[in-house]
């Protein structure tokens, strides 16, 4: 078997990759993913989603497919809150094993 190099991972594959804003990338992609797995969930169509969301069953396509640049975080939050679902942000000291703050979804 071939010895393969690797990078051991960060945690956020947008920061692995040096994308600007990583960590608002991240809570994006992982906050879609909660409303995708809301709508599977449930067994709802994406025309059904839609409608329960406000949305037009294109933009649960474009959820569906990570396609997120039409949506902010704050957006994402209140369709989860529409689907039922509790938030809770937490503002925490920044641990000194980092040197910047970061911004997660759990």
């Amino acid at each position: 078997m071939p010895n393969r190099e690797f990078t051991p991972s960060s945690g956020n594959v947008f920061a692995d990759l040096n994308l600007p804003h990583a960590d608002d990338l991240l809570a994006k992609a992982e906050l879609a993913a909660k409303i995708i797995a809301e709508i599977q969930r449930r067994r709802l169509t994406q025309s059904q989603a839609a409608a329960i969301l406000g949305i037009d069953q294109p933009k649960v396509s474009a959820l569906k497919q990570g396609k997120l640049s039409g949506f902010s975080i704050e957006r994402l939050m209140r369709l989860l809150l529409v689907l039922g679902r509790d938030i809770e942000i937490t503002v925490k000291i920044r641990t000194r094993s980092r040197s910047l703050a970061r911004l997660r979804v759990a």
